[in-house]
């Protein structure tokens, strides 16, 4: 049994003699009340661990910590039968992968309660019950699995941290196409995170580009955080095409359905929608004019791209995609950008 804040209060009111009794009559309980919260046998109310740090020099901080550790313990010690369940459903979040990344800093790694309180802190949710109908009611996913849904939502977490310092102008719809113009002059130099980052947040879309937990099938996705638009973006194949395209994909929403992504994050949405989002990537790459005048001059065609700007990794891309080369061929694989 841990007792909480209870017991660190009783060694308080021993030390400066001051009687059960009194110290409830201060902060407004009943003696049967204050019995039952040094003796760890009943929760404190926020209004009580208010009262008793205006009435003591006790920090209202550790009240609130103790007091919550002893909330989380319950709660874990009657969800399971012992340490090793605990252990074994904490593991399901893959805290150990989360931590060599870097994502999460477990305070003491020998408590499961303390693991336990820090993957909340993490989530940002009250217990893992409301951890569950929030990432479902949040997020719009198509058939996936509950595990690849659950890295997913761990990796948007981690993204939701590394924006919180990008300093955005206000979003505008009307100059996307100014974003898209800029783009085409960015995508031809070599790969540069942070110039992206920049360019984005000058068009007031926050922009995340972080790798997801191993086996997590997720190339981006794409919300709305007040008004401003929001993209993250993983190097699911460590491929300019490839990153580029999801890129696009993702604009290709904020165009479309940004009134949807104020209450929902578009991870994997209906076939629908997913295909217009395509089509707009693959248009946004090689415009379809260009595209056209490629496959009519086929022996042109890396002159023809050079002309537009278009990386030559776009074209053998564009080519395995829909089936003229085979992602197997030295064409493809010669001419491939990693980032």
């Amino acid at each position: 049994m841990m007792h909480g804040f209870g017991s660190m209060l009783k060694d308080y009111l021993d030390y400066y003699k001051i009687s059960q009794t009194d110290f409830a009559d201060r902060i407004g309980i009943s003696k049967k009340h204050m019995n039952e919260i040094l003796n760890g046998n009943t929760n404190m109310s926020e209004s009580v661990m208010l009262a008793i740090s205006l009435i003591t020099d006790i920090d209202i901080n550790l009240i609130f910590y103790v007091e919550n550790k002893k909330r989380i313990h319950d709660y874990l010690y009657q969800k399971f039968s012992n340490e090793k369940e605990i252990h074994q459903f904490l593991n399901t979040y893959y805290l150990k992968e989360m931590e060599s990344n870097h994502w999460i800093t477990l305070k003491d790694k020998t408590s499961v309660v303390q693991n336990a309180m820090d993957l909340l802190d993490y989530l940002e949710v009250k217990d893992f019950e409301t951890f569950d109908i929030y990432m479902n009611k949040r997020i719009l996913f198509k058939k996936k699995d509950s595990a690849n849904q659950r890295k997913i939502y761990l990796w948007l977490k981690h993204c939701d941290k590394t924006i919180q310092n990008q300093q955005v102008k206000k979003y505008d719809s009307s100059d996307l196409n100014s974003l898209l113009a800029e783009l085409k002059k960015e995508r031809i130099k070599p790969f540069n995170e942070q110039n992206l980052i920049q360019l984005f947040n000058h068009y007031g879309i926050y922009l995340s580009i972080e790798d997801a937990l191993k086996g997590t099938k997720v190339r981006g996705c794409m919300m709305v955080k007040g008004t401003n638009p929001v993209i993250y973006i993983t190097k699911y194949l460590k491929e300019k095409s490839n990153f580029y395209f999801a890129l696009y994909h993702e604009i290709s929403h904020i165009k479309s359905d940004y009134n949807m992504a104020k209450n929902k994050i578009l991870v994997d949405e209906e076939d629908i929608i997913e295909k217009k989002a395509d089509d707009f990537a693959l248009d946004q790459m090689i415009d379809n004019s260009i595209w056209k005048n490629i496959l009519e001059n086929y022996d042109k065609k890396e002159e023809i791209c050079n002309q537009n700007a278009i990386p030559l990794s776009f074209l053998y891309s564009r080519l395995a995609y829909q089936g003229y080369i085979k992602y197997s061929s030295k064409e493809y694989n010669s001419h491939k950008e990693s980032i």
